[in-house]
């Protein structure tokens, strides 16, 4: 890809996406924000809204909202294949690990669409304590959860960020597909002693059934769905570790206590 590119990058209020776009700005890359809230605003369910904001770039970085909506394949197949005949030939997609068959659902279509694709895989990320889904058990001081004593490869968004900007500036990550985790696998009982001493107050794990759990959920107004969330950590089918982010940055990524510690730095747990 040339010195100065144009990037488009879709889903740029995310978690992901906001790195990936502040990355490529800082390397001097033009970047155009791929979202609702931009002018003008880019709408999945709208493809007369794609064309303004794909014409003429030279990549893409797709984060889909939600990989399990019964369209979400369908959608990112042919955004690749608009974005492809706009002349964006460098296209990575961010992906999930989840079972092949699912997986190969969401991504069939992106990878026929003729561009040179690099699929990211990652782990659930560090920042859902801090950004997601755990903030609120972290500020109770309880994370009550189903996952018992099942462990996560749990990766730095940073890392993610970093993977996404390598593969989308350097072609020779094309028609790879990077599972990117953290350096360890850590249970849930580890990642509250780690979130215990980086904030300086107790931070219990507190395991409950899948039962409870959906009971609790629906209880407070949510959907009975929200409780399967965890089962991809409570099965223990993803328990184990890459060396992708080594291989394709050339370090280690980075652990959760040093994330632990510098998310406690900035206050977001500050009670």
């Amino acid at each position: 890809m040339s010195q100065k590119s144009t990037i488009a990058v879709i889903g740029a209020t995310g978690k992901t996406g906001r790195r990936v776009a502040d990355r490529l700005t800082g390397l001097g890359h033009e970047v155009r924000i791929g979202s609702r809230q931009a002018e003008p605003p880019f709408v999945w369910e709208e493809e007369a809204s794609w064309q303004p904001l794909l014409d003429g770039v030279d990549g893409v970085y797709i984060a889909h909202p939600d990989n399990t909506h019964p369209d979400a394949g369908a959608q990112i197949g042919r955004l690749a294949k608009v974005a492809r005949d706009g002349g964006a030939k460098r296209q990575v997609l961010l992906s999930g690990r989840a079972d092949v068959g699912f997986m190969d659902t969401v991504e069939a279509g992106f990878r026929a669409s003729g561009a040179d694709w690099t699929i990211l895989r990652p782990a659930w990320f560090m920042q859902n304590f801090s950004e997601m889904f755990f903030v609120d058990g972290v500020l109770a001081g309880e994370l009550v959860l189903p996952v018992g004593d099942a462990t996560e490869p749990f990766i730095d968004v940073e890392d993610v960020a970093a993977v996404a900007v390598a593969a989308l500036l350097d072609g020779r990550h094309a028609g790879q597909i990077y599972e990117l985790t953290g350096p360890e696998l850590l249970g849930f009982e580890e990642a509250a002693r780690a979130l215990s001493e980086a904030t300086g107050r107790k931070i219990s794990f507190v395991p409950i059934s899948l039962d409870a759990y959906r009971e609790g959920i629906v209880a407070s107004g949510l959907p009975e769905e929200y409780a399967y969330t965890y089962s991809g950590i409570a099965d223990g089918k993803l328990a184990y570790l890459t060396d992708d982010v080594e291989r394709v940055l050339g370090r280690k990524p980075r652990r959760f206590v040093d994330y632990a510690r510098d998310a406690a730095a900035s206050g977001v747990w500050a009670v």
